[in-house]
């Protein structure tokens, strides 16, 4: 009885160590930097890491351009007010002379026999 003890004792330690060992060769596999979960980790930091700095460009473009605009809109604003004085002012002008009527425009025309006409 002993030695059939002794023998599943010594099947159970060689299948512990032959799957020891398959754990291993997969746990290394797994941690491969080139093909297993460690590569995907380094390559979604290094896209991390670009993302970041593209949106750093980003916010900086994008704060440039609406300093750019606040600028330009002052400008218009001012250049309206100006506008808005200039057409106040043309108000304060006389307006353009009156076209002579035809019943009141009295025009004579002298004819080659010396007869004025109308």
């Amino acid at each position: 009885m002993t030695i059939i003890a002794d023998i599943l004792l010594v099947a159970g330690a060689v299948g512990a160590g032959f799957y020891c060992l398959v754990l291993s060769r997969r746990l290394r596999r797994f941690s491969d930097l080139e093909k297993g979960v460690g590569g995907a980790v380094a390559v979604l930091s290094a896209q991390v890491d670009d993302l970041s700095r593209t949106l750093n460009a980003a916010q900086n473009t994008a704060k440039g351009s609406v300093d750019r605009l606040d600028d330009v809109s002052a400008r218009a604003e001012a250049a309206g007010k100006r506008l808005e004085l200039l057409v106040a002012s043309l108000h304060d002008l006389p307006g353009p002379a009156e076209k002579p009527n035809e019943e009141t425009a009295f025009f004579r025309r002298r004819g080659t026999g010396g007869e004025a006409r109308q």
